[in-house]
């Protein structure tokens, strides 16, 4: 329960802050406003960053199924915590964006564009190309999950763990993200896609489930190869 409790409180932090930023920078009349991709990549990576530091303490502070099954295949995480931790990110994800939209409730009822205000929920590609798409989530979240193993479960929580997790996730966003919006964590995309289908969100639009599993299995494929590279290599 404990486990359960830190992810969910560390993930709705992620997704508060991260989605809050997004939230900023795309919707009308924030004084945020057009801002620009690097404030995003920044505030997503000081989003993880504070998830982590919530979190820490009362759990190892995955904050990301992906990672959560990658620590399962390598071994320094027990496959019998994988789906107390999944269900507290995916509640804390959903959590987190429902807070969002309560933050910005004005501005989304003057932003009329609802590619804008799904953005702010969840990712999309800019070229939509399904196997080109897939891929960008696969490298995106192989990379960050390699950083994250190398610094061991117990480091990521401890001392500067969370900024080196947050500069990881930040440089991933600045040369990789600029394809698929770089979910690289099923939950930071799925719950707030759940958010925006169920929410009376003003002006949104299709929450284009279509392309939805892209950035669930993209980081689940991403994180596997990456934990079986981190088996040979031992």
């Amino acid at each position: 329960m404990q486990g359960f409790i830190g992810e969910l409180i560390g993930t709705f932090v992620l997704v508060l802050l991260g989605d809050g930023v997004v939230a900023g920078v795309s919707l009308n009349k924030s004084k945020a406003q057009d801002t620009g991709w690097l404030l995003i990549t920044l505030g997503w990576g000081l989003a993880v960053t504070m998830g982590v530091y919530t979190s820490g303490f009362l759990s190892d502070a995955h904050l990301n199924p992906a990672i959560t099954i990658a620590f399962a295949i390598n071994g320094t995480f027990p496959w019998a915590e994988v789906i107390p931790y999944i269900a507290g990110q995916m509640i804390g994800a959903f959590l987190g964006a429902v807070v969002v939209w309560l933050n910005y409730f004005k501005h989304f009822e003057a932003t009329p564009d609802p590619e804008a205000i799904l953005g702010t929920f969840a990712t999309g590609p800019a070229i939509r190309s399904t196997g080109w798409n897939l891929l960008s989530e696969i490298v995106g979240t192989a990379i960050l999950a390699m950083g994250v193993m190398a610094m061991g479960p117990n480091n990521i929580v401890d001392g500067v763990g969370p900024i080196v997790v947050g500069i990881i996730v930040t440089s991933i966003g600045m040369s990789l993200g600029g394809t698929t919006g770089y979910a690289i964590n099923p939950a930071r995309d799925l719950g707030p896609r759940i958010a925006h289908q169920i929410l009376p969100i003003a002006n949104k639009g299709d929450s284009d489930w279509g392309y939805a599993w892209i950035p669930i299995v993209g980081p689940i494929i991403g994180a596997t190869i990456a934990a079986v590279l981190y088996i040979m290599v031992l």
